[in-house]
């Protein structure tokens, strides 16, 4: 079973460059679209969102009456009968001779031993202290907590497809950088062999040139590799039923907003302040609920006979009856008032997280604010570096041809140009990242697409 297990995961990763060349271009909002659709956590969530509506839906129902059809058959041990001199006992004027004489002739069945009677009977509460309608408030409150809740989700998702989107586009430019390396040091190492064979360089300096570019190719098979593995992580987020190839490039902005932007939309509408809210608002319809069990209980009832057994009492029951009744509360087991003071706390405890989750907030976003400003820093005072390594790769080739620098001195030009380029595409997805955290927080998803397509800068 190892074995086999160990020749599949061979067997797979051999596939992957195949798997490359059958790659669906996908921009970033179709894979933002692909997620919300067929994310099974996000499903999940929006389940237990219509669960807490359903809940919602039947606690409105607590206003209604209870109407209920029942059917009972009973057996008794023997027929309830009654005979003259009983019934002249029940009177004022007593039994006499003649009544106990007719006992024996004239006795009455009240009730049969199989009794079998059916009704429907209703109880419809009037007033209740309250509870009802915090019952329902409370049932309204976990609603719009579920609401939010999702809300969160999904916010957390658009923050991990920006990181698996834009960790595959970086993986490619890397990728691109590590082959453009290659291809230089195959420049360079040629160039040594035939300098060696000219007699114009050592043997070691070839060997240099030749070691650096067997690395080069190790290092591009290792991106290469790299690649495919983002985009499988990509993929198996959104679902996609073909390998995905990110057809949106990694980009700046010139400038962000004011921090004060991001943080006002974050303390006005971040999700998890409006949990918070709801969770408040079930803390005070607990207090309700608890307050209401010290008042009387109202309602109406009442009961209207479908069947009857052909007897004296059932020929003689009234075949309806409506009625008020009142329950006055005198004793209650529950612990009412221990209950009202440790819903008062639950509400004093939530006070308490939301100015904590607040000043979390503002940390969060004063951070990530700072962070992608020193992302966008650090991509355009790199511009320079770039072009100076250029010009320093071009410079060192040539005092290499004439004698005048070692192989070594080409490599390091190489390596430190590899380097540069591969800096300023990571401090480009850095920007990235911490834009869609930004966007996330403040609740402005919905707006990346401004910042991407119509003001970003595309980095190649």
């Amino acid at each position: 079973m190892i074995k086999l297990k160990l020749t599949t995961c061979i067997g797979f990763f051999l596939l992957l460059p195949s798997f490359s060349s059958l790659a669906q271009e996908v921009t970033f909002y179709q894979a933002w679209q692909s997620l919300l659709n067929n994310n099974d956590g996000l499903a999940a969530e929006r389940a237990s969102v219509e669960q807490a509506e359903y809940k919602q839906q039947a606690a409105s129902a607590m206003n209604l009456p209870s109407i209920t059809l029942s059917a009972n058959y009973t057996r008794l041990d023997d027929d309830i009968t009654v005979s003259p001199s009983e019934l002249a006992d029940s009177t004022s004027v007593g039994a006499s001779a003649l009544t106990q004489a007719f006992d024996g002739m004239l006795t009455s069945t009240l009730v049969e031993k199989d009794v079998f009677t059916s009704s429907i009977r209703a109880i419809w509460p009037i007033f209740t202290g309250g509870r009802i309608s915090a019952a329902q408030d409370i049932a309204k409150a976990k609603s719009e907590e579920a609401k939010y809740l999702f809300a969160m989700k999904q916010q957390g998702k658009f923050e991990d497809l920006s990181k698996y989107y834009f960790g595959v586009v970086l993986s490619q430019q890397v990728l691109s950088t590590r082959q453009e390396v290659e291809k230089g040091l195959k420049e360079h190492f040629d160039h040594a062999v035939k300098m060696e064979q000219q007699g114009q360089i050592a043997r070691v300096q070839r060997l240099q040139a030749e070691a650096a570019y067997q690395k080069a190719k190790v290092d591009t098979k290792k991106a290469q590799r790299d690649v495919e593995i983002a985009q499988m992580a990509l993929t198996n987020l959104i679902k996609s039923p073909s390998l995905v190839d990110p057809s949106t490039h990694l980009f700046i902005n010139k400038s962000l907003p004011p921090m004060q932007a991001f943080m006002d939309k974050t303390l006005q509408d971040y999700p998890g302040l409006s949990i918070l809210d709801a969770k408040e608002k079930q803390a005070s319809g607990l207090v309700d609920v608890e307050k209401g069990k010290y008042y009387p209980e109202v309602y109406v009832y009442g009961n209207y006979n479908l069947y009857q057994d052909d007897t004296l009492v059932g020929d003689n029951t009234p075949d309806w009856l409506v009625g008020v009744g009142v329950s006055i509360p005198l004793l209650d087991s529950s612990g009412r008032s221990e209950k009202v003071g440790a819903a008062h706390s639950a509400i004093k405890k939530v006070g308490y997280l939301r100015a904590q989750a607040k000043q979390d907030l503002s940390l969060l976003v004063e951070k990530t604010y700072r962070e992608a400003n020193q992302a966008l820093e650090e991509y355009n005072g790199l511009a320079s570096n770039v072009s100076m390594a250029n010009e320093n790769i071009r410079l060192q080739k040539k005092a290499f041809s004439q004698g005048l620098a070692t192989s070594l001195d080409v490599v390091d030009a190489e390596m430190y140009l590899n380097s540069i380029k591969t800096q300023r595409s990571a401090a480009a997805y850095q920007y990235v990242l911490s834009l869609s955290r930004l966007l996330a927080v403040s609740g402005e998803v919905d707006s990346f697409n401004q910042y991407q397509q119509y003001q970003g800068l595309e980095v190649q």
